[in-house]
């Protein structure tokens, strides 16, 4: 019965060893051990900063690089656009050197058929002039065959030239 009734001057002295081990604790356990759970909350603090940190710069970053890769799609683009123009300015150049290199080419042409056309013009004339004194003088070799046959020319001639 005397253990489930306390003693009051056991009460006592149990007070004083439980004042006693928690002055102990106090004074030389509790700094160390509140300072290491201090010490451990500042490195989880710190941990998790550091990820926050980290976190930001990773979404900075991946800002970052949606801003790079939107401005290399600009320049790409640009490029591309500067390159089609700079094509189709060299197609339409192209085209427009080709044109006038077939207008200069047909006017040459031109000009040679016309030389040609100039040449052959004047080889038929002087083949019409050739045969035609070859006819004359064929016609005039026969007609001055004869004394009379002269006679008559001339006096045809003489008749149907104008005498002012």
């Amino acid at each position: 019965m005397s253990l489930l009734t306390p003693n009051p001057g056991l009460i006592f002295w149990m007070l004083v060893v439980f004042l006693l081990v928690v002055f102990i604790l106090a004074k030389f356990a509790w700094k160390p051990i509140i300072k290491g759970l201090k010490d451990r909350e500042n490195e989880i603090q710190g941990a998790l900063d550091l990820a926050e940190r980290t976190r930001a710069e990773m979404i900075q970053l991946k800002s970052d690089n949606e801003k790079l890769i939107a401005e290399a799609n600009a320049v790409r683009d640009q490029i591309l656009r500067d390159a089609k123009d700079a094509a189709d300015r060299t197609i339409l150049e192209s085209k427009d050197k080709a044109a006038v290199e077939a207008q200069k080419m047909i006017e040459s042409a031109r000009e040679a058929i016309r030389n040609e056309q100039q040449v052959a013009v004047t080889k038929i004339r002087k083949e019409v002039a050739v045969l035609s004194l070859e006819i004359a003088e064929k016609v005039l070799h026969r007609e001055l065959k004869d004394k009379e046959a002269q006679e008559q020319l001339i006096a045809e001639l003489a008749s149907s030239a104008r005498l002012n």
